[in-house]
C-alpha cells in the first residue's frame, strides 16, 4: 500500500498529549518563515546553544570532582556562547511561532516555546550568578541549574522534533499554514 493510500498515521495509538492527526500525515507540510533559498533557520541555530548548554553541564561536572578552575572558566564561556546562541534560535523560533497558525494549535508548539523561554531565563540566571566568582558559584547553584536547563532543552527537543516530523512544520511544502 502507498503511503498516500493510507487513512491513518504510521503512527501508533499515542496518549492524549501527543497529538496526532492523519491529515497531517498526508500533508506536504508548511515551511519555515524564517529561511534562506528554503531552508530553515532554526534547526541550524538552535545546536550550538544545546551543544555549549549541556557542555556547560559536564564541565560543571568535571569541576564537582576535580576542583580545578580551568573546569569553572570553561563552564562559564559555554553558558555565554549557550546563551548568545539562544537567543539568536529563540528569535527565528517565535518568528516561525507567530507567523504559523498551524504551530500555536499544537500543544508541541507551546511546550517547545514555554520550555526554550524558561532555559533562557534560567541561563541568564547561571551566567548572572557566576559573574561575580566563577569558581564559588558553580556548587551547588551553577550545577543545578546547568542540570534543569540541559533537561528542560532535552524535554523542548522532542516537542521541536515533534512538531517538524509528526505535524510536518518548518519543511518543504505548500500546505495550509493554519491546519491541513
Amino acid at each position: 500500500m502507498e503511503t498516500q493510500d493510507r487513512d491513518t498515521t504510521p503512527y501508533p495509538n499515542i496518549p492524549a498529549f501527543m497529538e496526532s492527526d492523519s491529515r497531517e500525515f498526508r500533508d506536504t507540510g508548511v515551511p519555515s518563515t524564517v529561511a534562506i533559498a528554503g531552508h530553515p533557520i532554526h534547526p541550524i541555530l538552535v545546536q550550538f546553544p544545546i551543544a555549549f548548554l549541556v557542555g556547560a553541564l559536564l564541565t560543571d561536572i568535571v569541576f564537582w570532582l576535580a576542583h580545578d578552575p580551568f573546569w569553572a572558566r570553561a563552564s562559564f564561556w559555554l553558558i555565554a556562547a549557550g546563551l548568545a546562541g539562544g537567543l539568536a534560535a529563540a528569535l527565528t523560533g517565535l518568528l516561525d511561532f507567530l507567523r504559523i497558525p498551524r504551530v500555536r494549535k499544537r500543544t508541541a508548539g507551546w511546550a517547545h516555546l514555554i520550555l526554550n523561554v524558561s532555559a533562557i531565563v534560567l541561563t541568564t540566571i547561571n551566567l548572572l550568578v557566576r559573574l561575580s566568582n566563577q569558581i564559588s558559584s558553580i556548587l551547588p547553584w551553577g550545577l543545578i541549574l546547568s542540570v534543569i536547563v540541559a533537561t528542560l532543552l532535552g524535554v523542548s527537543g522532542w516537542y521541536g522534533g515533534e512538531l517538524i516530523y509528526r505535524h510536518k512544520i518548518a519543511v518543504v511544502g505548500n500546505g495550509n499554514p493554519n491546519y491541513p
